[in-house]
């Protein structure tokens, strides 16, 4: 699943468990083009990899590394100060062209900076 040095730590967006693997990591059942099953496992998950990207190296990953990955990854953007409704269009610039496939994909973002603990 991953190029170059292993990660400390992994998030994996997958409709079925990942193969094992060396690295600490955690699993979010997410079918493909769809949304994640528990929406506050998932900003949890998400919050903790943002958090350990500061000072590790994270791995996020899908089946195809545009849906899910891109979702989580505008979500990542969200969380590092990109407006929300601005993340989609960054995700899309700086990652991947087709990032974010569907549009309940891009709604999950848009939404997610709600879904953020200590916000309004």
């Amino acid at each position: 699943m991953t190029a170059g040095p292993l990660p400390a730590f992994a998030l994996y967006l997958l409709g079925k468990p990942p193969p094992p693997v060396e690295w600490e990591h955690r699993w979010l059942r997410w079918p493909d083009f769809w949304l994640p099953a528990d929406r506050a496992a998932t900003v949890e998950a998400l919050r903790e990899a943002w958090e350990r990207a500061g000072s590790e190296r994270v791995e996020i990953a899908c089946g195809g590394g545009r849906g899910r990955t891109g979702t989580a990854l505008a979500c990542l953007a969200v969380l590092d100060g990109v407006p929300s409704d601005q993340a989609v269009a960054y995700v899309r610039e700086h990652y991947a062209r087709h990032a974010v496939e569907t549009p309940w994909q891009r709604r999950f973002v848009a939404r997610f900076d709600a879904d953020r603990p200590g916000r309004p």
